[in-house]
Formats: structure tokens, C-alpha cells, sequence
């Protein structure tokens, strides 16, 4: 699940410093996957707070829909073109569920040794999205119910684990964010529809499994 090839590779994986390679990737994932994306807003060029918003206190600098807000996500390639050629250097937001998958994070080093532990057991993953504060594993849409009836049916949950679901956002690559650059961990396979991923259920119960047998259980980031 690690490689993606020829054009597609260049223009998903560069860091984004702006320019064709941003462009590239968000019609990729609107105009291809069908994937509704935005602008974020940029990280603080002064570097002061780490996001160029008006919270001095924003906890996902640089990696967060602002203007335009996060209901104006679209998967039209018109749209999105206008927004990055006026934006070259913006972050790429999805939005979270509906047509586009969802997602699950955790911290980056736990998330380094869930993965590992689910490697060994053979477990398939889609793509996994990664900043240096977190990696995040996407999933198949859900619903509010189904997750807090899969959360309800466990024993013990991670407090670090985040979900991103129906009216969430997250940053993807090639974006550059106020926590550093986003990559991927694990890439899309090169095709021209939208990436598999998994459900959620079979990824919460994978990575709960992981994180309790290696002994893990960071604090929320």
C-alpha cells in the first residue's frame, strides 16, 4: 500500500511549498476521487503562533478551514483551480465523510508502533496521512450512532484516539501545515478512482488491540 507511481507519486508527495504540486493534488483528490475539498488557512508566515487565524490559541495551526468555512468544500475541478491558482501555497482540507472518508488518529510515535503491529498480524489499510504531531488512518464514512455504539461496546479507548467524521476536516498532502509538512505514510494505489479504505470498526478494534499489547497508551495531543 506503500507505493504510488509515475506522475501521480511527484504530485501527491511533494511537501507543499506552493506552486503546481498543491494545485496538482487538490484536483486530484475533487476532480478523480470526488474527494470535497477547501483551502485551509495558512500557517503564520512570522511563525508567532503557528496559524495566521485570528485564535491565538488555535490548536491545529495551519491545518484548518477558515475562509472559505468548511461547508463550502467542493469536489468541482472549476473551483478548486480558481482557489489555488488566487492560493498557491494553502493547505488542502478535506471534508470529512459524506462522499469522502472519514479517519482516525492518533499520536505519530503510537501510531508508528500500532501500524507495525498491524503489519505483522497481515491487517489491510488504506491510506495514512501523517504530520509530525499525528498520523491519521482513513476509513469508510460513519455515522455519530454507529460510532458511539462501537465506542459504548468497548472496555478501554485510547485517549489519545481522534475521530474525524460527518463535519470534520483534515489536512492532506502535499500540505504545509504549522506542525510541519503532511505526507503519506501509506499512499493511495495509482488508479483513477477513489482510494479503498477500511471500516472503521476493523481499524478502532486494530488499533485499540495494538496500542493495549505494545503497551501504549499516549497522553492526548
Amino acid at each position: 500500500m506503500r507505493e504510488i507511481l509515475g506522475r501521480r507519486r511527484r504530485l501527491l508527495s511533494r511537501r507543499g511549498d506552493g506552486g503546481p504540486d498543491l494545485i496538482s493534488a487538490a484536483l486530484t483528490y475533487a476532480t478523480e476521487w470526488q474527494w470535497p475539498v477547501l483551502p485551509g488557512v495558512a500557517a503564520d508566515p512570522e511563525g508567532r503562533s503557528g496559524c495566521s487565524c485570528p485564535d491565538p490559541e488555535c490548536t491545529v495551526p495551519g491545518a484548518h478551514p477558515f475562509d472559505p468555512g468548511l461547508l463550502a468544500a467542493t469536489a468541482d475541478g472549476r473551483m478548486v483551480r480558481w482557489w489555488w491558482a488566487n492560493r498557491p501555497a494553502a493547505p488542502i482540507i478535506l471534508a470529512t465523510g459524506g462522499n469522502a472518508p472519514c479517519a482516525v488518529s492518533l499520536p505519530a510515535l503510537p501510531a508508528a508502533r500500532a501500524l507495525a503491529a498491524l503489519d505483522r498480524t497481515g491487517m489491510r489499510l488504506g491510506p495514512v496521512v501523517a504530520s509530525p504531531a499525528r498520523w491519521s488512518i482513513l476509513v469508510k464514512p460513519y455515522s455519530l450512532e454507529q460510532l458511539g455504539e462501537l465506542l459504548y461496546a468497548k472496555d478501554f479507548v485510547p485517549g489519545s484516539l481522534r475521530f474525524h467524521g460527518e463535519g470534520g476536516y483534515l489536512a492532506l498532502p502535499p500540505s504545509e501545515c504549522g506542525a510541519g509538512p503532511v505526507r503519506w505514510e501509506r499512499a493511495p494505489l495509482p488508479g483513477s478512482s477513489s482510494p479503498w479504505v477500511p471500516d472503521v470498526e476493523a481499524v478502532v478494534d486494530a488499533v485499540v488491540d495494538a496500542l493495549t499489547r505494545t503497551g501504549v497508551n499516549a497522553p492526548e495531543m
